[in-house]
């Protein structure tokens, strides 16, 4: 499997000045240490895309958080915001809602999230695009890089590789959300992966 870590710090070593960054970000959690480490070298934009997130009230938490995080830091970044639109993701992965964390409904919901990140980049004359998703250990790095390049080719904007939990990024995003008081989710998003962190507390 590639280093993506590696991939990407030697695209940030090229760099010329400071190019636009589209974040896709998922919370405010995974957010913090990916900003703190990518803010000297891009113009960041944070793009809240999560229409998997279930229900409302949890989408609205983990957003409020994210803009906490952003005021917190005293970074200079932007964040769009695109709605709730759950219907969205319900559509995406009809037929895969009994596929287990992790599975085949999963990627479907990368792909998703990460499609629209990149349209968005696209039409917004971004120099690059990227997640926040691989900080996570729970999420699959290579499948998300290869969604990621997969949609630099078909939409014809950069995605910047990335494995966000190497250099001890996820435990740094932990300290951070400590640090700053920042809200912690307890299930990965969508109604499915909610129910089996119940189930597994049973």
């Amino acid at each position: 499997m590639a280093n993506y870590n590696d991939l990407m710090e030697e695209e940030i070593k090229n760099l010329n000045g400071k190019p636009k960054l589209l974040l896709h970000a998922c919370c405010g959690v995974c957010s913090s240490s990916v900003i703190e480490r990518l803010y000297p070298h891009f113009d960041i934009t944070i793009l809240y895309y999560n229409p998997n997130i279930y229900p409302k009230a949890e989408y609205m938490k983990r957003l409020v958080a994210l803009e906490e995080i952003i005021d917190k830091m005293k970074l200079d970044v932007r964040l769009i915001e695109l709605g709730y639109l759950h219907r969205e993701f319900k559509d995406k992965v009809k037929g895969l809602e009994k596929e287990k964390e992790g599975g085949e409904r999963c990627n479907k919901c990368f792909y998703l999230r990460l499609e629209e990140s990149a349209k968005f980049a696209k039409r917004n004359n971004f120099d690059y695009f990227t997640t926040t998703l691989s900080v996570s250990p729970y999420k699959n790095s290579q499948k998300l890089n290869e969604i990621g390049k997969m949609l630099e080719e078909k939409y014809d904007i950069k995605y910047l590789y990335s494995d966000f939990k190497k250099k001890e990024g996820y435990k740094r995003s932990n300290e951070l959300s400590n640090k700053y008081g920042i809200y912690r989710q307890h299930y990965c998003g969508c109604e499915y992966s909610l129910k089996e962190a119940k189930a597994s507390k049973e």
